[in-house]
């Protein structure tokens, strides 16, 4: 395995996470395996990782869905547990403040129109009707679907999913944005919108954390990457220097090489992002 890569996110006074040494298992199949990080208020991180690295899982814990069979999180000092969601006054604080968006739009969507599915959550939250209203409407012209709010959402293409997810997240202005591979499987043109919604929400004061294996739009999602492997973080770095560091991204599985001979000489892809190389055969 490469040496881990570190990186100091900066001196925000505002710790939104802390995970330390958490462990998390399905069926006793290991997903999470001692990981621990710190995530600061204001920061747009990509979480990198090959299927299977804990990306998921890790998102899902922060979102509390699901708990940590060993270790601690914490949001904002108090640690995410099944006791603390009991909490009423806790819990609706704190799905107020962090949303998550999951890869499959399918799975969120659910109600029989998109404007009902925008308006769920702050219903859920007991928002005067009036507000809930404005806000609803504020959304859909956000995200340019104020057209389709009387449809079905199983009547809607892949990319408006994916933006109505988005929308029935960011209508609750969350502090935290929590985004499970918010552009896989999307068009270029859809890809670049869902991108160009995430950049214009986040005003510099919002935290995204973004889960993804596209490192095409790395630099786009983020300041700040963190490269899982086998349910831990084996590099913390800004994208330049993971998309620079080519032996990382194979073992990480998130580029492969392959060669073949041209000419008489070995000839290595990896990545477009890396060098391009001939040698001589062994």
């Amino acid at each position: 395995m490469p040496e881990s890569l570190s990186f100091d996110a900066g001196k925000s006074e505002v710790l939104e996470f802390e995970v330390e040494n958490v462990r998390y298992e399905y069926d006793r199949i290991p997903a999470l395996q001692g990981l621990s990080l710190r995530v600061r208020a204001g920061e747009c991180i990509a979480l990198l990782g090959a299927n299977g690295s804990g990306k998921s899982t890790l998102l899902r814990l922060m979102d509390a869905l699901y708990f940590a069979c060993k270790g601690t999180l914490r949001f904002r000092g108090t640690a995410l547990t099944e006791a603390a969601m009991e909490d009423d006054a806790f819990a609706l604080g704190f799905r107020r403040r962090v949303g998550l968006v999951f890869q499959n739009p399918d799975i969120q969507l659910f109600n029989p129109t998109v404007f009902d599915e925008v308006a769920f959550g702050p219903l859920q939250l007991g928002w005067p009707r009036a507000e809930i209203l404005e806000r609803v409407h504020a959304t859909l012209a956000w995200i340019g679907a104020e057209h389709l709010k009387d449809r079905a959402p199983y009547r809607l293409s892949g990319g408006e999913k994916k933006r109505v997810a988005l929308a029935s997240v960011i209508v609750l202005d969350p502090d935290v944005l929590l985004l499970d591979e918010p552009t896989a499987a999307l068009d270029p043109r859809s890809q670049s919108q869902v991108i160009d919604l995430m950049e214009s929400w986040n005003n510099g004061k919002k935290t995204i954390i973004t889960a993804t294996h596209q490192l095409e739009i790395l630099g786009e999602i983020s300041r700040r990457a963190i490269v899982l492997e086998h349910g831990v973080v084996v590099a913390d770095a800004s994208p330049d220097e993971i998309l620079a560091n080519t032996e990382l991204l194979e073992s990480a599985n998130l580029i492969h090489s392959h060669r073949h001979l041209h000419g008489g000489l070995t000839h290595k892809h990896t990545s477009p992002y890396l060098r391009h190389e001939h040698r001589k055969p062994d």
